[in-house]
C-alpha cells in the first residue's frame, strides 16, 4: 500500500521547508560556480535561455548608450532618452534631472533600474533603464566602467507593430524634443591657419539669444503676414520639395540701405522657425575646396548668412578680369609685395559659391536657408541672385508710417498721439531709416515721456529735409556746373576744329607755288603753261 504524500502541516513549517530547500538550493549554485568550468556553465545557460524562449512570450531589444568605440553616445539612444523624459515624467516615480550639454532647460528622466509603461495604439509596452557594471583590472586606479542602456519589452505577437512604426515614432518624436530642448547657436568660421590640429570642426560657435521678432519689426503688416507665411510653409514642405525632386532649401537676398533692419530680420527669422545661424565670413576662407567643407560641416534646421556680399569679395567682376588680364602687358610683372598679398587673400571664385549655393554639395543636409545681405543689389553679378539659388527679394526701404507706428508702440507703448499727423506728412516729404527712428524714440533719461522723445524725431525728420532739400540743390548746381562746363568745351572743340582747317587751307596754297617750280624745272618752258592749269585744278580741289 503507498504510503501519503506528507504536507506541512502549519504555515511556519511550510516556510521553513522553503527557507530550508532555497539555502540548499544557493549553496549547490555556489559551489557549481567555483568549482564548474567556465566552458561547462556557458554551455548549461546558453541552452537553459533557449529552452525557457519557446514558453516565454516577452521579446526584449536594448539601446546601449554607446557603440563599440564608445566615443559617441547612440543616436537610438538619446532619441529614446528624450522620448522617455517627456513620456515618462508624470508616471515614473524616481527621476532624474540633468541640464544637457545642447538644453536650455532642466531635463527630468527616468533613474536607473526604474520600470515604465507606455501605450501605443493598445499596445502596452515596457520601458527599463538598467546598466552594467564591468570590473576593474586588478591594481588599476580607473573606477568600474557602466554601460547604460534602455530595454524595452513586449508581447510578441506585436512585434511587427513594435519594431515597425513604434520605434519610428519614438525616434522621431525623441528628435524633435531634443531639438525643442536644444541652445540655438551662433556660428562663425574662422581663418585656416588659426585652426589648432586637434580641432573637430571648422565652425566656432556661441549660444544665440538674439530677441528679435516679427511682431516689434518696423515693417509694413501686409509685408511681414507675407514673409511669416512664406516661412512656415518652406519649413513644413519637406515631402513636397521631394516630390519635385529639389534639396530642401530656400534662398533669400535681404537688400536696402543701411539701417533698414536686415540683421534683424535675419534674427526675427532664426527665432520663428528655431534655426541656428551660421554666420559665414568669405574673406576668412580661403578658396572653394575650404568653402565646401564648410558647408558639409552645417547641419539641418540652420540659417546660412553672408551680409554684405558685394563687400566680402569682389565677386562681381571676375568674368571681365579674364578678358582684361589677356591685353595687359606681359612685360608687366607684379611686385613681391603685391604677390604676397594675393596669395594671404581669399581665392574663392564666382564660380564657387555659386556651387555653395545651388550645386551638388547644396543638398547635403536638408531644411536650410540661404541669406545674402547688400546695400547695392546691383552690383551683384545677375547669376548669382536669379530665382533658384535665391528664390525670394525682400527690400527692406525706408520707414513708412506703418513701420513707425509699430516702433511706436515698441518703445513708448502708444498707439496714438496727436503728434503722429504731423510725423506721417514728414515721413512723406523725406526718407529716414528705422535705426534712426528707434534711436529718436528711445528715451536717453528716467524724465524723457513719449511727447519729448516724439518732439526729437520730429526735429530729426526735418533735419532731414532741410539736408535732402541741400543735397538736392548742391546737385543741381553740380549738374548745371558740368552742363556748362560740356557746352564750353563742346566750344572751344569747335574753335579748334576750325582753325585746325584754316591752317591746313594756308599750307594748300603754300604748297602750290612750290609744286610748279619743280614741274617748270624738271619739265622745261614748254609745257609751262599746261602745268599752270594743272595747279590751278588742284589748287581749286583742295580748297
Amino acid at each position: 500500500m503507498r504510503s501519503p504524500i506528507m504536507f506541512p502541516a502549519t504555515m511556519a513549517e511550510m516556510w521553513a521547508t522553503m527557507g530550508s530547500t532555497i539555502a540548499s538550493f544557493m549553496f549547490v549554485w555556489a559551489i557549481i560556480r567555483q568549482y564548474c568550468p567556465y566552458e561547462v556553465r556557458h554551455f548549461f545557460e546558453k541552452y537553459t535561455q533557449r529552452f525557457t524562449a519557446y514558453f516565454y512570450p516577452y521579446i526584449k531589444i536594448s539601446f546601449k548608450e554607446f557603440g563599440g568605440d564608445r566615443l559617441k553616445r547612440s543616436d537610438a539612444y538619446t532619441a529614446v532618452e528624450a522620448y522617455l523624459s517627456a513620456n515618462s515624467s508624470k508616471s515614473a516615480k524616481r527621476l532624474k534631472a540633468e541640464m544637457g550639454k545642447d538644453s536650455r532647460n532642466l531635463v527630468l528622466s527616468m533613474d536607473e533600474y526604474e520600470r515604465v509603461t507606455d501605450d501605443f495604439g493598445g499596445v502596452q509596452v515596457w520601458w527599463l533603464l538598467s546598466k552594467v557594471v564591468s570590473p576593474s583590472r586588478h591594481g588599476s586606479y580607473y573606477p568600474d566602467q557602466e554601460k547604460r542602456f534602455y530595454e524595452l519589452t513586449f508581447h510578441r505577437k506585436h512585434r511587427d507593430v513594435i519594431t515597425g512604426k513604434y520605434l519610428e515614432h519614438v525616434v522621431k518624436e525623441g528628435k524633435e524634443i531634443r531639438i525643442r530642448n536644444r541652445q540655438r547657436k551662433l556660428y562663425t568660421n574662422s581663418p585656416a591657419y588659426k585652426w589648432p590640429s586637434f580641432k573637430q570642426t571648422m565652425w566656432s560657435h556661441i549660444v544665440f539669444e538674439h530677441p528679435a521678432s516679427f511682431q516689434t519689426m518696423a515693417m509694413e503688416p501686409d509685408k511681414k503676414e507675407e514673409i511669416i507665411e512664406d516661412l512656415l510653409t518652406f519649413s513644413k514642405s519637406k515631402d513636397y520639395y521631394a516630390k519635385i525632386g529639389k534639396a530642401w532649401k530656400r534662398g533669400y537676398l535681404l537688400h536696402g540701405p543701411p539701417g533698414t533692419g536686415k540683421s534683424t530680420m535675419i534674427a526675427a527669422m532664426a527665432n520663428l522657425l528655431e534655426y541656428d545661424i551660421y554666420d559665414l565670413e568669405l574673406t576668412a576662407v580661403k578658396d572653394n575646396t575650404e568653402l565646401r567643407k564648410l558647408l558639409i560641416e552645417t547641419t539641418s534646421k540652420s540659417i546660412i548668412v553672408i551680409e554684405d556680399i558685394d563687400c566680402s569679395l569682389d565677386l562681381t567682376g571676375q568674368r571681365k578680369k579674364k578678358s582684361e588680364k589677356s591685353s595687359d602687358d606681359e612685360n608687366d610683372k607684379p611686385s613681391k609685395k603685391e604677390v604676397k598679398e594675393d596669395h594671404s587673400n581669399s581665392k574663392v571664385t564666382l564660380s564657387g559659391l555659386l556651387n555653395f549655393i545651388d550645386g551638388l554639395w547644396s543638398a547635403c543636409g536638408g531644411e536650410r536657408l540661404v541669406i545674402f545681405t547688400t546695400n547695392y543689389v546691383e552690383k551683384l553679378d545677375p547669376a548669382l541672385i536669379r530665382r533658384g539659388r535665391m528664390d525670394k527679394h525682400i527690400e527692406l526701404s525706408y520707414c513708412t508710417f506703418g513701420a513707425f507706428k509699430v516702433l511706436a508702440n515698441n518703445y513708448l507703448s502708444l498707439e496714438m498721439h496727436p503728434m503722429f499727423d504731423k510725423i506721417q506728412r514728414l515721413m512723406g516729404e523725406t526718407n529716414i531709416t528705422p535705426a534712426d527712428v528707434a534711436e529718436n524714440l528711445m528715451p536717453k533719461s528716467s524724465l524723457d515721456d513719449a511727447e519729448k522723445c516724439l518732439s526729437n524725431l520730429i526735429q530729426a525728420l526735418e533735419e532731414a529735409k532741410e539736408e535732402a532739400a541741400r543735397k538736392e540743390d548742391a546737385a543741381k548746381e553740380a549738374a548745371a556746373k558740368e552742363e556748362e562746363a560740356a557746352k564750353e568745351e563742346a566750344a572751344k572743340k569747335e574753335e579748334e576744329a576750325k582753325e585746325e582747317a584754316s591752317k591746313k587751307e594756308e599750307e594748300a596754297k603754300k604748297e602750290v607755288p612750290k609744286k610748279q617750280a619743280e614741274e617748270v624745272k624738271e619739265n622745261g618752258p614748254i609745257k609751262q603753261d599746261a602745268l599752270q592749269s594743272q595747279v590751278a585744278k588742284e589748287t581749286e580741289n583742295a580748297l
